[in-house]
């Protein structure tokens, strides 16, 4: 076979193969073509109820994610407590962090920190959450910022308040006559316009963030929307300091890039300002023991997956979350926000990856997150050896000339090693989702705790060393339970060495449960 037809058979099946791959992926590369709608619906609508009539086969799917109770190997919907890993479900897993309440003590978190439901339950999980204060003034403790990501009510309440409304108390928007439980958890509104369906943002911080970087919502191809409807909350924030805008706005950390590198960076700045006018670091709380000061990173889903292999190669979150299926003859995306995990089938995968079996697909999903959670684990165990090695040199009696210096090093060390840990930590597909930077991340968690380790032993002559080494739960064992409630008793904070840095709440009788003011005095104002 001569040279020239043997050019010509190859460039015939190289056409074939590109033609192949393009329809296995056909969703993901090209522009989708999509109905044009001229609903019924107010567009100022937020009952997910309203869309039934008009939308049966997606409101269909999104009653699905009222289901609570499907695990898969790392994950799932089942509220369990994520620093749980000795009690069976519902109440703990195998898969928890142990040192979850240590590392956030002194901030509500460490009150209460459970693996999430997904959208449906949104309102009626933060509603029950301890995070939001329930007892004495019935007063929330925390802004309605935190409100921001579960309903599409925050558009009518930001209409009615405009920014006023992000320092307000949570409280005031909890009970039944503000909203719905379940009928105005996120749901359709959060992502369409109610009468054209046409993809929106409802997400002020998201908003913003387009403004401050040039982009016009109008001319973002609707690839990129449908995952930045996702990132409307799927992403790290932090409520702004009232020196540099609206008290407690939220704000998305992106101005220097999306990695932890950057929101690092980003946080060395937007705190409150000196008496020069000069802005200082960013910082949500003091902690309790190390009093290193901390940010707590939330759910960095987006900014993980962005830039991960499948992001990079132009997939969206729906490809993945909410996979085309049938449904007499029409072809939908499917409502049902889930793991591609909870399929057997693996059907969301195999649109793109048809060579390949269910099984291969999962099991390649399961490795990248063993290996992540056992890194996350041992991440998190050097950064409680460095807030403990902090505490120690903080009471230690020899001092270094430059110990000051040391130990304020030592400090940023700290706060620097657990953001990175916590951006890992705090991202929900268990470093699926970009798995190359999961890695890298948590080892420069483990090497910024480490510094602060060593920073914390030379201030000390490194007098503190010695009760530094072995084993970390003998060093500081995990502390099992911690909540408001618990924090009222003077016996329970004796109950561990870390909780002996903390005062306990004066005695309080409880005022909500869920949406219910239990007392007949006045809510809160």
């Amino acid at each position: 076979m001569n040279n020239k037809r043997l050019l010509t058979l190859a460039a015939t099946a190289a056409t074939l193969l590109g033609a192949a791959v393009l329809s296995a992926c056909s969703d993901v590369k090209t522009e989708l073509k999509t109905p044009v709608y001229k609903t019924s619906i107010k567009e100022d609508e937020t009952r997910m109820s309203a869309f039934k009539k008009d939308f049966p086969e997606q409101y269909a799917s999104y009653m699905k994610n009222s289901e609570s109770e499907v695990m898969t190997v790392y994950k799932g919907s089942v509220a369990y407590r994520k620093n749980d890993n000795v009690n069976p479900l519902p109440e703990g897993y195998k898969y928890a962090q142990p040192y979850l309440k240590n590392l956030w003590l002194g901030y509500p978190f460490s009150f209460e920190y459970n693996e999430a439901r997904g959208h449906y339950y949104a309102v009626e999980d933060f509603v029950n959450i301890d995070r939001i204060n329930r007892y004495g003034d019935g007063k929330g403790q925390l802004p309605t910022t935190c409100w921001n990501c579960k309903t599409p009510k925050m558009m009518t309440w930001h209409k009615e308040y405009g920014d006023k409304l992000w320092s307000m108390d949570p409280n005031l928007f909890r009970s039944k006559d503000k909203i719905d439980m379940i009928d105005e958890s996120i749901n359709c509104a959060n992502c369409h316009n109610p009468t054209t369906m046409e993809l929106r943002l409802y997400s002020e911080p998201l908003k913003d963030w387009l403004k401050r970087t040039g982009q016009d919502w109008d001319k973002i191809s609707r690839n990129d929307k449908r995952s930045l409807v996702c990132a409307q909350c799927h992403v790290e924030y932090y409520f702004q300091h009232k020196d540099n805008g609206p008290a407690a706005k939220p704000v998305f950390p992106w101005d220097d890039g999306m990695n932890p590198e950057d929101m690092y960076k980003y946080y060395m700045t937007h705190g409150p300002k000196d008496a020069l006018g000069k802005t200082g670091p960013f910082v949500d709380w003091v902690h309790a023991v190390s009093k290193a000061p901390m940010i707590k990173m939330q759910h960095p889903e987006y900014e993980t997956f962005i830039d991960g292999p499948h992001g990079a190669a132009g997939v969206s979150c729906a490809d993945c979350h909410m996979q085309y299926q049938r449904t007499d003859g029409k072809k939908i995306s499917s409502h049902w926000m889930t793991a591609p995990l909870k399929d057997p089938e693996m059907r969301a995968c195999r649109q793109c990856h048809a060579d390949k079996t269910a099984d291969f697909l999962k099991e390649r999903v399961l490795y990248t997150q063993k290996k992540t959670f056992d890194q996350l684990l041992k991440a998190q165990e050097v950064s409680v050896k460095a807030h403990e090695a902090v505490r120690l040199a903080s009471e230690a009696s020899s001092r270094t000339e430059n110990y000051d210096v040391l130990l304020a090093q030592a400090r940023e060390m700290v706060r620097k090693g657990q953001l990175f840990w916590d951006y890992v930590s705090a991202e929900n597909s268990v470093g699926f989702h970009n798995p190359a930077k999961a890695l890298d991340t948590l080892m420069k968690s483990m090497e910024a705790s480490q510094a602060a380790i060593d920073l914390a032993s030379q201030a000390t002559n490194y007098t503190i060393s010695a009760a530094l080494a072995g084993d970390v739960e003998k060093i500081v064992p995990p502390i099992p339970k911690h909540s408001r409630q618990l924090m009222q008793s003077p016996e329970h904070l004796q109950s561990h060495p870390w909780l002996k840095y903390l005062k306990p709440l004066p005695a309080a009788p409880q005022v909500w449960d869920g949406q219910t003011r239990l007392t007949s005095e006045a809510a809160p104002k």
